[in-house]
């Protein structure tokens, strides 16, 4: 008999947010923090009820389904212009794991349809400098471990991409 044991894994999650109806998320209200908390630098992202509506969909979701807490660590918004890129991303710090966040969560609040995907590279034990795209449209999410290094990509977007990132830990 032979016996396997996964040591590690690379566990990206990814899906529509479904909220119940009449408790929907007002992506515009969103749109607008993230657009003033990028506009003027001393104003951080503001609390809202509906990013506390997309945190808790995301937690509840992790918990019930996967059975894994996840709690709050930092939010931020970023928009994007047609064809901007971001600069590859680790939010992990190598140095410093334990202040660190165990996931990133980015939300698709306003996408331009099929512009914009999140490039995640990763290690398969030998095989090197592996990398996974991902589709990212309005409403839809993708979440992942902050070790890894990932970046925005948007092509032939007509208008600004919304994104927002949540850093989550563990728990």
């Amino acid at each position: 008999m032979i016996n396997k044991k996964v040591l590690s894994e690379i566990d990206i999650y990814s899906g529509k947010v479904k909220m119940p109806e009449g408790f929907e998320i007002d992506r515009l209200e969103l749109v607008k923090n993230i657009t003033v908390s990028n506009y003027y630098q001393d104003i951080k992202y503001p609390f809202s009820k509906e990013w506390d509506k997309l945190k808790n969909y995301i937690t509840e979701f992790s918990l019930v389904k996967y059975g894994f807490g996840l709690t709050t660590r930092d939010t931020f918004g970023n928009f994007f212009e047609k064809d901007e890129n971001s600069k590859p991303i680790i939010t992990a710090n190598s140095i410093d794991l334990i202040n660190s966040p165990d996931y990133v969560f980015l939300y698709g609040v306003e996408i331009d349809p099929g512009t914009c995907e999140i490039v995640i590279h990763y290690d398969n034990n030998r095989r090197k400098n592996k990398i996974y795209r991902h589709k990212l449209e309005t409403n839809e999410f993708i979440m992942f471990p902050s070790t890894q290094l990932y970046y925005i990509e948007n092509n032939k977007n007509s208008y600004l991409n919304y994104i927002q990132t949540i850093l989550f830990n563990y728990i």
